[in-house]
């Protein structure tokens, strides 16, 4: 390739973006740190050198062309890969210094990061993970375009072809009203149990939904209307009396105490979660990765509100 006849250069494509993701010169201008004109006649020199029209600029405001929708999305990705360049130059000098973006779901990152922080604060000091808390598919997602290096999710969802590295088992609880008949016992239940219960989830979208009705297995139960939007809604809708829910037990105390709801174990075989650090074939943050991972897995085992063997 002949790098001198490329006629634009990453600077203009990352002043482009910004006008992009702000449609204002002048937000964009003071978010990229350089003056109004500069980044217009930058754009204006960017625009003319691919030979087509990247923005309509009116007193209106700005918008993107036709052409400027698919040439933008692609300088996207080259940004992406730029930085992604950036920082395996720099995992090369020292894997487990700067800055990890990592993804946790809902229904981990507030049971999760409270004590797992500080543990991989000890095992890598010169290492600030940046946390992203969103549903497993948004941040599948985001893995595939190089928006985070890792996430840690559930085995049971659909995660395509990225690699895991399970932590552990989180058992499902059963999760009552103080007033069931099933809270009268503390003694393991089967699930067969639940026959004609009424059952509240969370709502679509939610990986943890879909493994708490195959928790279920081919019980008949009775799933309700309502969708709760987080556990602790969850929770406070089964103190109610609404209905019954399942609750894997790394969030099954924290949620507890705050409710009156009782816990009940459930029978052998008993269905769980597997908990997992996933990242992309080929990232470059591999190597520390694998060793969050271990350092992860051994907390959980030695923290008192996780599962023991």
């Amino acid at each position: 390739m002949n790098f001198d006849s490329l006629p634009f250069t990453l600077r203009q494509m990352q002043y482009a973006l910004a006008v992009a993701e702000t449609l204002n010169f002048r937000r964009a201008a003071e978010r990229c740190a350089v003056a109004q004109p500069s980044l217009s006649s930058q754009l204006a020199a960017l625009e003319e050198a691919l030979g087509v029209q990247l923005f309509e600029r009116s007193h209106g405001g700005v918008r993107l062309t036709p052409a400027g929708g698919p040439l933008l999305a692609r300088m996207r990705q080259i940004a992406a890969a730029s930085r992604e360049l950036t920082l395996e130059a720099a995992a090369f000098r020292d894997p487990f210094a700067g800055s990890l973006r990592l993804g946790v779901i809902p229904t981990l990152a507030p049971y999760l990061l409270p004590f797992l922080v500080p543990s991989l604060r000890e095992a890598f000091p010169n290492l600030m993970p940046l946390w992203t808390e969103d549903r497993t598919d948004t941040l599948v997602a985001a893995l595939q375009r190089g928006e985070l290096e890792g996430a840690m999710l559930a085995l049971e969802a659909d995660l395509g072809d990225l690699v895991t590295h399970a932590l552990g088992r989180d058992p499902f609880l059963l999760c009552l009203p103080t007033s069931h008949p099933l809270a009268a016992s503390s003694a393991p239940l089967r699930v067969e149990k639940l026959e004609d219960e009424r059952l509240l989830l969370l709502e679509d979208g939610h990986c943890l939904r879909n493994q708490a009705l195959s928790a279920c297995g081919t019980t008949r139960i009775e799933e309700l209307g309502y969708r709760a939007t987080s556990l602790p809604t969850l929770v406070q809708m089964v103190a109610s009396g609404a209905g019954i829910t399942l609750l894997p037990q790394l969030a099954a105390a924290t949620e507890a105490s705050r409710a009156q709801v009782i816990l009940r174990p459930l029978a052998k075989p008993v269905p769980y979660r597997t908990l997992a650090l996933v990242w992309r074939r080929g990232c470059y943050a591999e190597q520390a990765l694998r060793r969050i991972a271990e350092v992860s897995s051994r907390t959980f085992q030695a923290h008192e509100s996780f599962p023991k063997a």
